[in-house]
This record gives C-alpha cells, sequence and structure tokens, in this order.
C-alpha cells in the first residue's frame, strides 16, 4: 500500500514516502528544506535513511545551486541489467566456478587493473576519450590530483572494476526462469577524490561569505560563479566515468560466463541508471537542478532497477512520471543499520543462514553486507506503488562482493 507523509517545519516541505524513518533521518530531512535554495519542497524515498549531511533516499531540487555532497562522494553510482537468452536449467549445478571466474576478470575490493597491462591496450582505448576532457579540469584544480597517489594510473586501471561496501555483481532469476546480469558500481576512487574536493570547497565558499547553515555538510555552490560551473562539469565527466566502468565490468561478466554455459546472447538493451547524481530538470514550472542522493529517475515509461539485499528479491520498474516525487523512486532497499552495527549484532554464521542457496561470500568480511542490516525490500516495493510499477521480480544465485 503506497505511503506518503508531510512535515511542514521548514522553509519548504517534506514528503515521505514511507513510515519506516528513523529520527536522525528525518533532521536531516528538516535541515535541507531549511536552505533558501531548495525548491519546491523535498521528497525522500522508501529507502531512506541518515547519510552524511544529506539524507539517503532523497531527492533535492535546488533553484540557481548544487550541494555537493547531496551528491556525494561516488559520483555517477548507479545499476546496470541486462536479460540474457539463459534460462536457470542451463546454469552449471555448481555456480562456484561462475563466482571464480567473475571475480578473476573483474577486480573487486581495493583490486584494481595492472597498469603495465593496461597501457597502451586497448581497455585503455575505452578510457581515451575522457582523458581530455579530465586534464581540463586538473589543470584548473591542481589539487584533485595531489589527494590520489598515482592519479593519472588510478582512473584508467579502475575501469572495469567493482570496489567494495554495498556495490556487487550478481546472476538472477526472473519470474519466467530467464539469467540476467545485474551489477552495482560508481566512479571509483577518482569519484571519490572529486567529490571530497569540491565538497571541501562549498564548505570554504560558505565560510567566505558568511552562509549559516544548519550542517556544513549542506555547503552549496551557486549559479554563475566560477567553482559553480567547474563543479558542474567535474560531476558530468565523473558520471560518464561510473557508466563507463558499469559497460566494461559488464563486458567482462559476460566473457567470464561464456566458458561455463551453452552460447547465449544478450536480450534486449541494457538498463543502466545512476542513483547518486545532479541533472538539470523541468517540474511545476521551474529549471531546477534535482539532486538524486540514493534514488533512481523514474519518468512515466523509463525502465530503473531497485536492488533488494544479498539474500532478497530485487525488481526490474517502469516508472509511473509521479510529479510529486520528482519522477523518483527508491534506489533499493536501504541500510536499516549501519555498517559498524551490523558487525557487532551479527557474524558469519547468521550470514551463511541469510544467504542459503546463494552462491556468495559468507566470510566475516561481508557481514556488514548481510541482509537483516537493511529494510524489507517488499515493503519498500509497497510503499512506492504510485511511483513505479513491476514488471520483473529477479532472485539472484550468484553474488559477488569487494
Amino acid at each position: 500500500m503506497p505511503i506518503k507523509q508531510s512535515l511542514h517545519k521548514g522553509l519548504v516541505p517534506v514528503h515521505i514516502y514511507t513510515d519506516d524513518i528513523d529520527h536522525s533521518a528525518i533532521q536531516q530531512l528538516l535541515n535541507i528544506s531549511n536552505l533558501p535554495i531548495v525548491h519546491p519542497h523535498v521528497a525522500a524515498m522508501p529507502d531512506v535513511h541518515a547519510g552524511i549531511g544529506a539524507t539517503v533516499g532523497s531527492v533535492i531540487p535546488t533553484r540557481g545551486a548544487i550541494i555537493p555532497a547531496a551528491v556525494g562522494v561516488d559520483i555517477g553510482c548507479g545499476m546496470n541489467a541486462v536479460r540474457t537468452t539463459l534460462t536457470a536449467s542451463q546454469l552449471p549445478d555448481s555456480l562456484a566456478r561462475v563466482r571464480s571466474a567473475i571475480e578473476t576478470l573483474v577486480p573487486v575490493g581495493f583490486e584494481q587493473h595492472a597498469f603495465d597491462k593496461v597501457r597502451g591496450s586497448a581497455h585503455a582505448r575505452v578510457g581515451r576519450p575522457l582523458n581530455d576532457r579530465l586534464d581540463r579540469i586538473v589543470a584548473r584544480h591542481k589539487g584533485i590530483m595531489k589527494m590520489q597517489h598515482k592519479f593519472a594510473q588510478t582512473w584508467i586501471c579502475q575501469i572495469g572494476t567493482l570496489g567494495g561496501g554495498n556495490h556487487f555483481i550478481e546472476l538472477c532469476i526472473d519470474e519466467a526462469q530467464r539469467v540476467w546480469i545485474m551489477l552495482h558500481s560508481g566512479s571509483r576512487g577518482i569519484g571519490n577524490v572529486i567529490g571530497r574536493y569540491f565538497i571541501s570547497a562549498a564548505r570554504k565558499e560558505m565560510m567566505r561569505h558568511k552562509v549559516n547553515l544548519p550542517d556544513r555538510d549542506l555547503s552549496y555552490f551557486s549559479e554563475g560563479s566560477e567553482l559553480f560551473d567547474d563543479y558542474v562539469e567535474a560531476v558530468d565527466w565523473a558520471q560518464d566515468y561510473a557508466m563507463l566502468n558499469r559497460r566494461e565490468m559488464m563486458r567482462r561478466v559476460v566473457a567470464a560466463l561464456e566458458p561455463h554455459v551453452p552460447p547465449f546472447k544478450l536480450d534486449g538493451e541494457a538498463i543502466n541508471c545512476h542513483h547518486n547524481y545532479v541533472a538539470q530538470e523541468s517540474h511545476f514550472g521551474h529549471k531546477l537542478y534535482v539532486t538524486r542522493k540514493g534514488a533512481i529517475s523514474a519518468r512515466e515509461g523509463e525502465l530503473g532497477i531497485i536492488p533488494g539485499s544479498m539474500g532478497a528479491r530485487s525488481y526490474i520498474v517502469r516508472g509511473k512520471g509521479n510529479e510529486e516525487s520528482f519522477c523518483s523512486c527508491s534506489h533499493g532497499a536501504g541500510r536499516r543499520m549501519s555498517r559498524s552495527e551490523a558487525k557487532r549484532k551479527f557474524n558469519r554464521f547468521d550470514l551463511a543462514e541469510q544467504t542459503e542457496g546463494i552462491e556468495c561470500r559468507k566470510d566475516g568480511g561481508v557481514v556488514d553486507e548481510i541482509p537483516a542490516a537493511y529494510k524489507d525490500i517488499d515493503q519498500v516495493m509497497a510503499h512506492q506503488s504510485d511511483l513505479v510499477e513491476i514488471v520483473h521480480t529477479l532472485k539472484q544465485v550468484v553474488c559477488v562482493k569487494g
């Protein structure tokens, strides 16, 4: 059953599409609603939970300004999914070798491709179109380069890598027993560096102009300023890099899968969507900068991906174009507890129990990603039935984590 409640304690209202929200997330939403640049209201998706400064699962429309910390440090983080012509019965009985093959071709965690193998390779050529654009950004902001060790090598070597945290690669089965490949990652180390650099710069701007804020992580750049234009250029670059990273990972996952299954093809266009990003859009008769922090675009007819946790269902959805949500929906289940709390409360035996039947890591290194640390994805979907309709229901059989 869809839910929407509204708070009217700030300069603009906050519309919340759930009744499952804690006090800290509410306070962050109220802080955002008291910024003079926000218009006409703030929307919070059903997976909403507290973040750094801005709430994860929020849609923040601003006039003439952008908040770098609302976009976050994993700029362009998002999802990619594609259906294959394979059926569940064509997968091997043991999926351990499939997971191992994926982990061999796609570096995970802190791993990346070796520079001596990447240099001059087809892999490097994939990233070449982005190179000149990045050089222009770094030429004006040399501090970006100083924030990352071996800067020139790292971003090239991380194209087609997963990272850690909640990033994943999965093989899933839909309701018709068709096999899907689904993955979640972003702009890797370079996106993190760009995000942190401009978040710091925004804080300095607010101090220079003596702007009082409810939280310094809500510092913003005003349209027309040099830093605003530079940040927009940098964000656009990081979003394009994140998209390229996901496409290259998908290519590698297909290559890893091929030796273990009968010949197959990708069936239909891949769904590729950001969920940490900013875009200029028109809503309620105004041109706005819409920041989706842990939310995806759900315009009428637009396909999107809403994953559950390691042990839960995921969904391919079609947007309903709900204007009150700024044509948005949730980006996943949303965390119910912090990573540190999950590690205190659960162990690897709990993880093994909650991921029974799924080929995945079951060690202490990923206990913070245990399903119980997340909200119930089915409740999240029920709360946003006004925002999206379900097209496919997916259940993972292989999950690769960093």
